[in-house]
Formats: C-alpha cells, structure tokens, sequence
C-alpha cells in the first residue's frame, strides 16, 4: 500500500524535542478524530454506517465523553444500539443452537462461533482503525524524510528517539520502503539512539529510587525527577506525564 506524505507535521513533532515524536502525532491525531467524530462528520452517512457498525473501544469513549458533548456521544449511540441488537441477537442464536456439552464438532463450531461475535463486538474500534490508518501515513512520512533529507537524519540523531511501541511500526515499514543500504543505516543509527536513551532512563531511574533513602535526601536530583514517567513512556509509549503535543488537553 502507497501512502501520500505529509511531512510538515512529522518535522512539527520531531522539533518538540519531546521523548518520541511519533508519540505527539499520535496524540495530537487521537485529539482531532475524538472532535471529528462528535462533530459535524458523524452525521455523513458513510461516516455514521462506519460508526454504528464498529462502535468505539473504552478507552475511546472515555476521550469522547470528556468532551463535554453528551447528546453528540447519545445520538451515535442511539443508532449503534440498533446494529448492536441485531449482532446479539445473531451471536446468541449461534450459541442456543450448539446446546449444552458439545459432543459433535459441528456443535462445537457453532458455541465458538457465538462466543467469537460477542469477542468481536468488544475488540472493533473506529477510532483506533482511524488511529492506525493516519500513523501509517506518518511513519511513511518518516521513513521518506529520513531517507531522502539530510537534515531530518541530523535533527533525529540530536533528539531522543523512538518508543519501542513506535519501532516496532517504524521497522516494520521500513522494511519494505527504504533501498537496501539505506535500511541497514538506519537501523544502526535507531539502534544506538535506542540504546542510548535505555541507558540514559536506566541511570536516572536508578537515582530516582536511591533519592528515597534518607542519607540521599539532601543530594541532588539530577535529571531524575521525570524518570519514572519517561521509562514508561519508553517501554509502552506516551502513557505518563504532560501530554506529548503541547496543546491537546486531557
């Protein structure tokens, strides 16, 4: 799949010198589509097909109902309700029909089948699929900066990296977009920046806990602070702290 770039806002991200600009578009696009979606789009019929079919994940109600905006959040789930029906009402027939203890492969077949609609209804998600389509197209973005503008791989080397959450989507990408020796440059460079910032995290957080014995009370802090919020961050992506992109607001 070909993605189109959009540059300006990856080269946004990477000069906010936070810890993983991939993390502040994330943020930043998680922000936007929770606004989009209580906004005037969700009343685009295509838009509204989407979402009574799939619903949205816990986490993405929680962000849409701290909007503040309950009968746009109501009326999506008013119409979701009459799709939800159906989708039980299918998922329970399948599970009546298999009986009690199965002894037939056939019936057995229809209880996980029954079973395996109701796990699907809780695992879909429009605004994650949202989410996932629109970090593609910046880590395609990223991959082409980096392969192709020499200031980019300059400004990546000064900054803090990636979050292994976000390597794993980087590598996976660049596998299949960058030549040959770009790719083993690249993977060299992340690798040590990586290991650098593990190091870094690790050296901090080591302080940090030695902080708490009382003849370290009176000794500086360091740059250890903050340290158990970036080690998180490192390890799972932006999940502590102030959040990545300045200007969204939890």
């Amino acid at each position: 799949m070909r993605y189109h770039l959009d540059t300006i806002p990856v080269w946004d991200a990477l000069h906010l010198g936070g810890a993983c600009p991939l993390c502040a578009l994330r943020s930043r696009t998680e922000h936007t589509l929770v606004d989009r979606y209580l906004g005037a789009s969700v009343m685009e019929p295509d838009t509204r097909i989407k979402v009574n079919d799939k619903g949205f994940c816990s986490r993405h109600q929680r962000m849409l109902y701290q909007k503040q905006n309950r009968l746009g959040h109501a009326l999506m789930m008013q119409s979701h309700l009459d799709v939800v029906k159906a989708k039980i009402t299918d998922a329970f027939n399948k599970a009546e029909n298999a009986g009690g203890r199965c002894f037939f492969k056939r019936k057995a077949e229809s209880t996980a089948d029954g079973a395996a609609a109701f796990e699907q209804m809780d695992s879909v998600c429009i605004l994650c699929e949202s989410l996932d389509d629109n970090m593609r197209r910046y880590v395609y973005s990223f991959l082409h900066l980096y392969e192709h503008e020499a200031a980019f791989r300059e400004a990546f080397q000064a900054s803090r990296g990636l979050c292994l959450k976000d390597i794993h989507l980087v590598l996976s990408m660049a596998q299949e977009q960058m030549k040959a020796d770009m790719y083993q440059r690249f993977v060299k460079a992340l690798r040590e920046k990586t290991l650098e910032t593990l190091d870094t995290n690790k050296q901090d957080i080591d302080w940090f806990t030695l902080k708490f014995d009382y003849r370290n009370a009176d000794k500086p802090w360091n740059n250890s602070k903050d340290a158990l919020e970036r080690t998180v961050n490192f390890l799972r992506g932006w999940t502590l702290g102030e959040n990545p992109w300045p200007d969204d607001k939890r």
